[in-house]
C-alpha cells in the first residue's frame, strides 16, 4: 500500500474467493457480467492510474481455443481500461501467444505512448504466457 499512497485505492475482483488483503477493496464477481464494469467504476470512485488484468479462462488443452478465450478477456479488460484510465495511465494484461493479438496491439498502440510484451521471471521459459504492457494512456472522452 506504500506505493499507492494515503489517498490511493486498490480495487480487485476475482470470480473465486480471495483472502482479505488490508487496504484492498475486493469483490467476488465475474468481470464478464454486464453489470460489473459499472460496479467496478463505483468501487474505484474515479479514474484509475493502472488497470491490471491477470484473467485467464479455464484451459481446454486446445491451444487455439485457449488463445481465443484469453484474448476475449484481454479485449474486455482493455475496453474497461480505456473507460477508466487517467491520462498517462498504464494497462497490463496476461495474454497467450497465438496470432490473433495484432488487432489488440494496434488499438493499444493508438491509445498509449508505449506498448510492449513482458515476461515475468516467475513464468516458465517454455510457457506461451506473457503480458502486454501499455503505458502513457493518451486519454479518452469520458
Amino acid at each position: 500500500m506504500k506505493r499507492v499512497g494515503p489517498r490511493g485505492r486498490v480495487v480487485g475482483i476475482d470470480i473465486l474467493a480471495m483472502d482479505e488483503i488490508p487496504g484492498v477493496a475486493f469483490a467476488q464477481i465475474d468481470f464478464l457480467d454486464p453489470a460489473v464494469p459499472d460496479k467496478l467504476k463505483a468501487m474505484l470512485g474515479g479514474p484509475a492510474d493502472v488497470v491490471l488484468s491477470d484473467m485467464a479462462a479455464n484451459a481446454t488443452g486446445h491451444r487455439a481455443t485457449d488463445h481465443l478465450k484469453i484474448m476475449a478477456l484481454v479485449e474486455a479488460a482493455a475496453e474497461f481500461a480505456h473507460e477508466v484510465l487517467n491520462d498517462g495511465g498504464a494497462f497490463l494484461a496476461k495474454v497467450i501467444q497465438g496470432g490473433t493479438e495484432s488487432a489488440l496491439l494496434a488499438a493499444l498502440k493508438r491509445d498509449f505512448a508505449m506498448v510492449k510484451h513482458v515476461k515475468p521471471a516467475a513464468s516458465r521459459a517454455d510457457s506461451a504466457e506473457l503480458y502486454v504492457l501499455a503505458t502513457g494512456f493518451r486519454g479518452a472522452s469520458r
